[in-house]
């Protein structure tokens, strides 16, 4: 089952993916159950429903042909990233795995759809690609008591593309990460909202391509710290709320190594995560 918002940029409608009974895929419209797929509808037990309501067929099809997909969940009230989370990606920026998880945070209104246009910031020279993991939130979680209650609090998966802006995150930080990673739409979401039961998160691959030609190639595997992990450790210094997203960190294979150019106007960058589907972004000057 997936879980997409589909229409206009600020006029998404929900929608679910699922196979019918000869197996295979159709898109229901899922306007009966919720106005819109949030945070309240995670943590009120949408997911549930929506299955029940497949199961009974109460859901009336629609055809997705034409319409854009929006990110698979609202505005989120914080996205919360997580850098250099593979031992490989820490070493092509030069520097040693983590002993702790490292945070930095992105403003909510970087989110953008799978497949928007992407812009390159005024005064940019280094716009990279991250492919990663995020965590949508479904339950509130707040000083859990070990990284096993983290699951009871996760609703689902995503791909998203952490795109950063290099000199903006390192040269002109002031020792603060965000300035680099907070231009508008610099949080491609989706296409889908994968539910947790259906997801293996210590074990998908992850890929990225720039105009066709591979970038980067690893698993979740590789991660420093694994995601049950990471939201235990987070709700020990904040409170995640219901569709808020964690993005897990990404793996080597990027600008910033120096083993390829940065971004530019009409570059094509494509991210996939196994299971969770593909974005595509063509890149433009702001």
């Amino acid at each position: 089952m997936k879980l997409v918002r589909l229409g206009p940029a600020g006029a998404e409608g929900p929608a679910v993916i699922a196979a019918n009974g000869a197996g295979t895929e159709k898109t229901y419209d899922l306007s009966p159950l919720t106005s819109d797929i949030t945070g309240e509808f995670l943590a009120g037990g949408g997911i549930a429903a929506t299955r029940n309501a497949l199961e009974r067929g109460e859901l009336e099809p629609l055809d997705p042909a034409g319409l854009r997909v929006g990110a698979p969940i609202t505005r989120p009230s914080a996205v919360i990233c997580v850098g250099m989370n593979y031992a490989a990606h820490a070493a092509e920026s030069g520097a040693l795995p983590p002993e702790v998880p490292i945070i930095f945070l992105k403003t909510p209104n970087t989110v953008a759809g799978p497949d928007d246009a992407a812009f390159i910031p005024r005064n940019s020279t280094k716009t990279d690609w991250e492919v990663e993991l995020g965590v949508v939130i479904g339950r509130r979680a707040s000083y859990l008591g070990s990284p096993a209650d983290s699951a009871a609090h996760i609703a689902g998966y995503l791909v998203a593309n952490d795109l950063s802006e290099r000199a903006f995150q390192i040269e002109e930080s002031g020792g603060q990460w965000s300035k680099g990673k907070c231009s508008p739409g610099f949080s491609p979401l989706g296409p889908w909202l994968v539910p947790a039961d259906e997801v293996d998160p210590g074990s998908l691959r992850l890929r990225s391509w720039v105009n066709g030609e591979p970038r980067q190639d690893s698993s979740t595997a590789d991660m420093v710290f694994p995601v049950d992990f990471l939201i235990h450790h987070l709700s020990q210094y904040l409170t995640l709320e219901p569709g808020d997203v964690v993005l897990t960190g990404t793996p080597q294979g990027v600008a910033l190594s120096g083993k390829f150019p940065y971004l530019k106007a009409g570059d094509v960058v494509e991210v996939e995560i196994e299971g969770l589907g593909r974005q595509r972004q063509v890149f433009a000057q702001s």
